[in-house]
């Protein structure tokens, strides 16, 4: 039975993952929108454009040509935010620290057509994006200067993307992010002290609720969070419990896939518009680790609030106090599933 108190009153949710609080207000839902509203670009755009740095055969900014891909096409990022070659320095003056950081930074178009989003695609088609996920990440885990392999997508201009051609990005650096770090402390603790993975004990008691799930395939759950922050915020874990993307065979690529395409396109639809989000896969080091207590999974982040032009911002208390969220998961999900 679903608790009411939660559908009408201000409370706090925990964030199993990082051990962090958020704070829920569904009663703030009902206020009157007074403030910014996001402009909205639905223009179609050609499958192919002269002037885009991404599209096959043309030419980038540092005048390297793409070659004429026909799917999935990866570089090394041309404006990268980590430097492989950087030399290795700690400088610790009294309260003033800081360390270098090595690492690799690349680009994965997902599609040649300059016209599509992964909402536009096809299972099938996403499924090459995924191999291209897996052979990415074998090769930078197998450098052992790579400790972490980041795979993340920017999508709509809302959320800084400046091109708008279907790609996303790979980071893979030398020490654990911020936000891995903490989920890979949580995880670790829950794992030594259960013996069983955090994440798949969540999704069995999701699963068991069914108030939280959007869509499910035989390897695959498609959630919002108990614990979400961004008002359409998404996860798609799988069933079985794995610490990284290698451990996918085909089949279970081709679910993911469908999971994908699943959430990408009942976001298009939910407020007519190309949805943008930030996405991202979190899943264990690559440090040379076991790292059992590692359960991967991909999270999406929209910003999207009331409407296509009403974005949630992060600002006021959500900077200095904790983050914050009116529409309930529970709200969010009926809206999404309504959908599919």
């Amino acid at each position: 039975m679903k608790n009411t108190d939660l559908q009408d009153y201000s409370h706090k949710r925990y964030n199993i993952l990082t051990g962090e609080w958020v704070l829920v207000s569904p009663h703030r839902a009902k206020r009157p929108w007074q403030g910014q509203n996001e402009t909205v670009n639905n223009e179609k755009r050609p499958t192919h454009d002269e002037t885009c740095y991404l599209c096959a055969g043309n030419t980038r900014i540092n005048g390297e040509i793409n070659p004429k891909y026909t799917d999935v096409f990866v570089f090394t990022n041309d404006f990268a935010a980590l430097q492989s070659d950087s030399p290795s320095f700690n400088v610790k003056d009294g309260l003033l620290v800081a360390e270098s950081e090595t690492g690799i930074c690349k680009v994965i178009c997902f599609s040649p057509d300059h016209s599509k989003s992964l909402a536009d695609m096809s299972a099938t088609e996403i499924q090459k994006v995924v191999f291209a996920w897996q052979r990415e990440y074998k090769e930078l885990a197998d450098n052992p200067k790579i400790n972490y392999v980041q795979i993340f997508e920017n999508k709509g201009a809302v959320m800084g993307c400046s091109n708008p051609h279907p790609h996303g990005q790979i980071w893979s650096q030398s020490t654990l992010p911020n936000e891995v770090d903490k989920k890979n402390t949580q995880q670790l603790n829950y794992f030594n002290k259960n013996n069983s993975s955090l994440l798949g004990d969540y999704l069995a008691q999701e699963l068991e609720k069914q108030e939280r799930i959007i869509f499910e395939n035989e390897g695959f759950v498609v959630l919002i969070p108990f614990w979400a922050v961004w008002p359409f915020e998404a996860m798609i874990v799988p069933k079985k419990h794995q610490a990284n993307i290698l451990e996918m065979n085909n089949d279970e690529a081709l679910q993911y896939a469908e999971a994908i395409s699943v959430i990408t396109k009942a976001y298009d639809k939910l407020f007519n518009t190309s949805f943008p989000y930030s996405s991202g896969i979190h899943q264990a080091p690559t440090d040379g680790n076991e790292n059992k207590h590692w359960h991967w999974h991909m999270s999406f982040y929209p910003p999207l609030l009331r409407s296509a032009t009403v974005k949630k911002f992060m600002v006021g208390y959500e900077m200095f106090g904790s983050p914050q969220r009116d529409i309930t998961a529970e709200t969010a999900v009926k809206m999404l599933r309504d959908l599919l």
